[in-house]
């Protein structure tokens, strides 16, 4: 028999959740900013508040409070780059039993020292994720371990789906719930969940275009990996659904869809200015749909998941710098002058004096285009927005001078 997940099997997790400092109901929030954007009613599942930073606790604590309630005393073993380690660790230690987690080579120094604060040995190995997985499951085949996969399992599909049960609970009108994919374990969860006890609710499942799989899945009616998944979302980039997962969406989800990094990028930005919560690019996932033109929501109420708030901070800047970007609020102008004293502050007065803020400033007079005696100036400038960054531009044109944006 295929192994799968019922209502009954997410009710029994929901009880085990005995303690609130490993796993709480997390709040919802209405959010009107995103509500004029949409046209919904949209209320934050702010899932991202939890104690780990991600929901990842709700199954790693249902399955392991099961093992140690079951006499089990094996070593847990788990292989993740972030989320599914730290919520492995914390359930591992609450339920008395000793875990190492395997981690890539490349992991995140923040991700490895906050996994070893709840309790875990972590043992980095191999440049990637595969192999770090690899690694991971030959310490699990041993007879006194027991390896804990991220979403492949009943038990911790099951913890995931609690989240289904406080949704129906906080917001018993919602009309579309959006929840992010990656191994498929949390939506599979959270939509067994709402279509037992509303069958009327839509959900809409999310993923990142370049590491989308479930599409390709559903339409060939199996499990189809994706070898290397290229997104800002890592929580999500998993490469891969399960059987057991790809059954659940089968069978509960309404539609999935697919969002860019750029899309992704500009909802972590909305989200930490409208609703000043600071998410991961897997939680943010789910207000790109919200907020993208596949998705009809006018006037619903729409409850998209807020999944992660563990963002690297070498990755919150690089989204920064790409949001800003795009937003015309961060401008690198070429400017072509003559090569000779007192251009450079001559141009720079310009730009201050529209108040602009120069960043950083180089020449560049190895170019095969320039004339003898020609010079780039290239300016890295902070503006307010599009308006200003044009006033500003038309203000050195008017000065004589060549301007091109270049970013």
């Amino acid at each position: 028999m295929t192994e799968t997940v019922t209502l009954a099997d997410i009710e029994a997790a929901q009880e085990r959740f005995d303690d609130p400092a490993i796993v709480r109901q997390t709040p919802i929030e209405t959010n009107r900013s995103l509500a004029e954007m949409s046209g919904a009613d949209v209320h934050l599942k702010m899932e991202h508040l939890q104690r780990t930073g991600s929901f990842k606790t709700r199954g790693a604590y249902n399955k392991l409070k099961q093992e140690a309630e079951s006499g089990s005393d094996k070593h847990v073993v788990a292989a993740s780059a972030g989320n599914h380690a730290q919520g492995v660790a914390l359930a591992a230690t609450t339920v008395g039993l000793d875990s190492t987690i395997v981690m890539p080579e490349n992991a995140p120094q923040a991700k490895v020292d906050a996994t070893r604060s709840y309790g875990a040995t972590v043992e980095l190995h191999g440049a990637t994720f595969g192999e770090a997985m690899d690694h991971a499951k030959s310490l699990g085949a041993e007879p006194e371990n027991l390896f804990v996969h991220a979403y492949d399992d009943p038990a911790i599909v099951a913890g995931q789906g609690t989240l289904g049960l406080e949704i129906n609970e906080q917001v018993p009108d919602a009309d579309t719930v959006i929840v992010p994919i990656g191994g498929g374990g949390l939506i599979g969860g959270i939509s067994t969940a709402l279509k037992a006890l509303n069958d009327d609710v839509r959900v809409i499942g999310v993923q990142a275009d370049l590491a989308a799989t479930v599409p390709d899945s559903l339409q060939k009616g199996m499990p189809v990996d994706e070898e290397s998944p290229k997104t800002i979302a890592d929580g999500i980039a998993t490469g891969s659904v399960s059987g057991l997962t790809l059954g659940l969406i089968e069978d509960h989800v309404d539609r999935v869809i697919t969002v860019s990094d750029d899309d992704i990028a500009r909802s972590i930005l909305v989200v930490l200015e409208r609703a000043k919560q600071l998410v991961e690019g897997a939680g943010a996932a789910s207000v790109a749909a919200l907020l993208s033109d596949d998705v009809d929501v006018e006037g619903e109420t729409v409850v998209p998941l807020l999944c992660g708030g563990n963002i690297d901070m070498s990755m919150l800047q690089t989204v920064l710098t790409h949001a800003l970007t795009d937003r015309s609020q961060l401008l690198r102008l070429r400017i072509r002058i003559r090569d000779q004293p007192g251009e450079m502050g001559h141009i720079s007065g310009i730009i201050g004096d529209r108040g602009a803020n120069i960043r950083t400033v180089r020449h560049d007079r190895a170019v095969g285009d320039l004339e003898v005696g020609d010079a780039y100036l290239v300016f890295r400038v902070v503006t307010s927005g599009e308006s200003h960054a044009k006033n500003v531009m038309s203000a050195i044109e008017d000065a004589g001078y060549e301007v091109e944006r270049v970013n």
